[in-house]
């Protein structure tokens, strides 16, 4: 059975982006038989990151959260670049990493923001393993990064 992805997203006013480029020597995506890992994809939005800062400082874990989401949809992007999204059957595995000030161990709560995403898509099938990890510093100074693997059913 496959999920019209742009219709969930639609559900909730979200469109899918453009794949970002690498900002590095890496692919966005890779597909190994029917497993897509994806690359750390962060709250990127035409191309410019939609905010930076410290969770738990200048940023709300709420806002946190928001671009979470955001990158949980470049996510979604990378895998289109190696599979249909429309044929995702399980989403395996999340990690998120949340660049928090010192002190700040809400990382949970920011990546709720991609996982309860992939639930509203998915349903059961959106349900996965998940790491909340924090660290002091991200690419471009991302408030939060997100890796996706995903399992296709072709």
């Amino acid at each position: 059975m496959s999920t019209d992805v742009r219709a969930k997203l639609a559900e909730l006013g979200l469109t899918l982006p453009v794949a970002a480029l690498p900002i590095a020597a890496y692919v966005p995506a890779v597909r190994t038989g029917n497993i897509v890992f994806t690359a750390g994809q962060l709250p990127l939005v035409d191309g410019a990151m939609a905010q930076t800062g410290k969770t738990g400082g200048d940023v709300t874990v709420e806002r946190a959260k928001e671009l979470a989401q955001i990158c949980a949809l470049n996510a979604l992007a990378a895998v289109a670049l190696v599979a249909d999204i429309n044929k995702i059957v399980k989403v395996v595995r999340v990690v998120g990493y949340v660049n928090g000030i010192a002190g700040f161990v809400n990382h949970p709560a920011v990546v709720n923001g991609a996982s309860e995403l992939f639930v509203h898509i998915w349903g059961d099938a959106g349900k996965h393993a998940r790491s909340a990890i924090g660290v002091a510093e991200l690419p471009l100074n991302s408030p939060v990064e997100i890796e996706l693997t995903v399992e296709i059913s072709d």
